[in-house]
């Protein structure tokens, strides 16, 4: 008698829900206006220009949209969570910059084919549950010729070792892979098969808090992932990550004044697509 299992398939439709929640709740704007370097690299290493119609996806509170309008593209930028897109509207208001805001899913971009010049992400499209549908919709919405550019968080980095230390205290959801493979090439290579070309750049972030607990504070507070982590979890299995993370920390951390300055590897992608 032969026996056969079989191998649920994820629910992607209900990750993408609480991944929804997740990120809609805290306020990532806080930490997320401290990467606006990022941004500003990413739109250099894609040799922006000012006449390009650009798509920023998964734009959270909008730094690689800002970046790319303070180069007078002519950019849309789109979010599935309507606050963090508040968040990027106040922040171009303030600098009187033309952008246009549009609720988006990354899985299923309400644009047309080759509607795109330039697509930008920064360590946004690198967390949607359908990695490969996100992938093609990215080259779907680029124009011939045009280019993919990314920052993604690597596998050994920091911010990918806190998530692996999180998945130990609220494991991910079966089946579902992790978004730190965005910053792997071999796995860019898979998503982005038949593009023109690739290029992946390593690159570091500094964070830069006033101590280990400052920073775990703010994450705490803040940072949707982190702050429902903490949430899901009881008083003494709280103390327990918490403990963790600091331990991630201290490995990290450069600072020697007791100050926390923590590089965090990402690579800066650039797809050319055919």
């Amino acid at each position: 008698m032969n026996m056969q299992t079989t191998t649920a398939m994820p629910d992607l439709a209900a990750v993408k829900a609480k991944q929804q929640m997740a990120w809609g709740s805290g306020d990532y704007a806080i930490i997320g206006t401290t990467l606006q370097i990022v941004g500003e690299m990413l739109c250099e290493a894609v040799d922006l220009r000012s006449n390009q119609k650009v798509l920023d996806v998964a734009a959270g509170n909008g730094n690689a949209t800002l970046a790319a309008a303070r180069r007078f593209a002519d950019v849309t930028s789109t979010d599935y969570v309507a606050s963090l897109l508040e968040r990027g509207k106040e922040r171009a208001m303030a600098e009187r910059l033309a952008v246009k805001f549009q609720e988006a899913d990354a899985e299923d971009l309400p644009f047309k084919d080759a509607s795109f010049d330039t697509v930008l992400s920064t360590f946004g499209v690198m967390f949607t549950p359908h990695q490969e549908r996100a992938a093609r919709e990215l080259l779907r919405v680029a124009k011939s010729g045009g280019k993919i550019g990314m920052a993604n968080w690597t596998p050994e980095s920091f911010i990918g070792q806190l998530f692996k230390t999180f998945g130990q205290h609220v494991p991910p959801a079966a089946g579902v892979k992790s978004p730190a493979l965005w910053g792997n090439r071999a796995h860019l290579e898979m998503l982005f098969a038949g593009a023109a070309g690739i290029s992946a750049t390593g690159r570091h972030f500094a964070f830069r808090y006033k101590s280990p607990m400052h920073m775990l504070e703010i994450f705490r507070t803040f940072y949707g992932p982190v702050h429902k982590a903490f949430a899901a979890l009881d008083a003494g299995k709280q103390k327990a990550l918490e403990a963790d993370i600091l331990a991630l920390m201290d490995r990290f951390n450069t600072a020697k004044d007791g100050t926390l300055v923590i590089q965090s590897e990402y690579l800066e992608v650039v797809v050319t697509k055919k």
